[in-house]
């Protein structure tokens, strides 16, 4: 879909540099805000699990994006199958039954998102097929908001379209997103494109040339269900960062060098899990 701001192309060139100068001014400020462990985003230190911070940056996801996103917070809302909720933002991986529920709290352009699913997903999807527990995942949009770009929405729409198809496909395309080979960094908007988002979907086999899906992430069928996800996401003012896990409602953690972090491998994730089911 085409995602310009309109906005851009009505005024003067006074008026756009006056426009562009707010803008990064805006953008320095909040990147001063998004802290990873006391650094400015982009400065990880991957090694010791430090989270991107969220911060409440607050706002509408609409605001300052362009124009094809403030139409979508317009439209009516069309809810993805295999959903809960009055706005379909339960997003619901494993027996609905399990008795206990994991919580993953993640933003789509997350670098450190990216490395919790690549070094701890296989262990959390065992954990989901043993009856462990079940996956509630929350995924906000807060890194457009604080880098700029709609990568974080698109990536969160076309999951809509993926758990549509169902939540298996949805796990298996959250993954695929988040591999190293397909993640971008945080700062580079590649998932605003549909092409890049329909190339990585044809690793998921549920996925693969389903003429359906393809519809839906190219039509913006769930651009709306994905700003209603995002706000879900923002109610939460406990998360901090991402990713952030909770076993049953409270925070799964390890000590880091820089305080208290998500665990980011098999073995301090498990340790994490078996010593709060105790």
């Amino acid at each position: 879909m085409s995602k310009r701001n309109a906005w851009e192309n009505k005024q003067t060139a006074r008026e756009r540099l006056r426009a562009e100068r707010e803008q990064q001014a805006k953008k320095d400020k909040t990147r001063r805000q998004l802290l990873v462990g006391g650094a400015v985003v982009g400065t990880l230190a991957v090694a010791a699990g430090i989270a991107v911070a969220v911060t409440q940056l607050g706002g509408n996801d609409t605001k300052g994006t362009d124009a094809a996103w403030e139409a979508a917070a317009e439209k009516t809302l069309v809810k993805p199958a295999h959903t809960g909720g009055a706005n379909g933002t339960e997003i619901i991986v494993g027996d609905p039954k399990a008795k206990h529920t994991l919580e993953i709290y993640q933003d789509m352009r997350c670098p450190v998102c990216s490395i919790f699913e690549q070094n701890v997903g296989d262990t959390v999807d065992k954990d989901v097929k043993d009856g462990k527990f079940k996956v509630s995942y929350h995924i906000g949009t807060f890194l457009d908001r604080g880098m700029g770009g709609t990568g974080a929405k698109n990536a969160l729409s076309a999951l809509g379209a993926a758990v549509d198809v169902s939540p298996e496909a949805f796990s298996a395309y959250n993954k695929a997103l988040y591999a190293k080979a397909n993640h971008p960094e945080e700062t580079k908007d590649a998932f605003a494109n549909d092409d890049t988002l329909l190339k990585i979907a044809q690793q998921v086999p549920a996925l693969r040339n389903n003429a359906a899906f393809e519809k839906n992430v190219k039509d913006g069928t769930y651009d709306k269900w994905a700003l209603e996800v995002s706000a879900e996401f923002d109610k939460h003012k406990d998360v901090s960062g991402t990713p952030t896990i909770k076993l049953d409602g409270k925070k799964l953690t390890v000590d880091t060098p820089n305080g208290k972090g998500a665990p980011m491998t098999p073995e301090q994730f498990t340790a994490a899990v078996d010593a709060q089911l105790k």
